[in-house]
């Protein structure tokens, strides 16, 4: 009897063991075939304004400002993009070229954006789909400059395109862009408009930007066609060079900027394009551009819708030429 129990108390005990193995088995499968809990597919919270980054084509970046030299080199890019920059958190790289080369920039995808003056040219650009809209900026006027003694006679003429007949009826020395830039545009177009071309020996073509054909004009002693903003800066180093004409409508200077379009162009910065050109055409903007002077004189007029809103007709907030 006492044989019987000690079998039956055996029994009992292996059955126990096996049951409590078989149950930390099922526990072990149960653990695997969980899903941890950072695992499971809980509700994504929307983000919040907090956290919610801004686009960096927007908040910093860099922007690619295809320009004229003009610009450049009057000093009104480094007295005005600071603002930008910090504004936005951005770097501006500028091209300063003319502006045919500027239009072409914009045209291969190659710049964001393109601040010029040659009206036709930047209509050209819009209507073949490389610009997105030209927007009015600012404005100042070419001037014809020449030495001091005037072989052409031209001094106070009130018609350039005269005095560019007189000039070339002359052969007086005349030291031209030939750089496909806006300032090279306007001449050519005088020239046409005068029913000439010039050629000769007196006619030089420099292919240079606007300071460096001042600087020649002033060592030849001959004629150039100018934009005020770059001759007033050179004046102020030394240029051996007077202003002989200037206030002819037909000397206009406007100056538009235009993002690149980007569904033409996507690997541009198409928003930080935008953003600059909404910038520059602001109103506060526009009233740092009218602030810029040089030797006590304004070299741009702000010329924005925004600005034209605040200052109606009539009301002449500029110490520069208006037309």
């Amino acid at each position: 009897m006492k044989k019987s129990r000690f079998l039956i108390l055996i029994l009992l005990l292996v059955l126990a063991f096996t049951l409590a193995a078989c149950g930390d088995d099922d526990k072990d499968d149960k653990k695997a075939t969980e899903v941890p809990p950072t695992a499971t597919a809980e509700p994504t919270a929307e983000p919040t304004a907090e956290s919610t980054p801004v686009p960096a084509a927007v908040e910093g970046g860099r922007l690619i400002l295809a320009t004229t030299t003009s610009t450049e080199d009057s000093g009104l890019l480094e007295y005005i993009l600071p603002d930008f920059e910090e504004k936005y958190n951005a770097t501006v790289d500028v091209v300063a070229v003319g502006t045919g080369q500027a239009l072409e920039l914009g045209a291969n995808g190659d710049a964001d954006v393109v601040l010029v003056h040659a009206r036709a040219r930047e209509d050209e650009f819009i209507e073949a789909g490389d610009g997105t809209q030209r927007y009015d900026v600012m404005y100042n006027d070419f001037i014809i400059v020449g030495p001091a003694d005037d072989p052409a006679e031209i001094k106070g003429m009130e018609s350039a395109l005269e005095a560019m007949k007189k000039i070339a009826e002359s052969e007086s020395i005349f030291v031209s862009r030939g750089d496909d830039s806006g300032t090279h545009t306007k001449e050519k177009g005088l020239w046409a408009a005068a029913e000439l071309t010039p050629e000769g020996d007196w006619y030089i073509s420099a292919g240079q930007g606007m300071g460096e054909v001042l600087t020649m004009a002033a060592e030849q002693q001959g004629y150039t066609l100018s934009d005020r903003a770059t001759y007033v800066v050179r004046e102020a180093e030394g240029l051996d060079l007077d202003i002989l004409v200037e206030g002819d409508k037909t000397l206009f200077n406007p100056y538009g900027v235009i993002p690149v379009n980007p569904e033409k162009h996507p690997g541009i910065n198409a928003e930080l394009g935008q953003a600059f050109a909404d910038w520059i055409v602001s109103l506060e903007t526009q009233e740092l551009i009218a602030s810029y002077q040089v030797n006590g004189q304004q070299l741009f007029v702000p010329d924005s819708e925004a600005w034209r809103d605040a200052h109606p007709a009539g009301e002449n907030t500029s110490s520069a030429p208006t037309f």
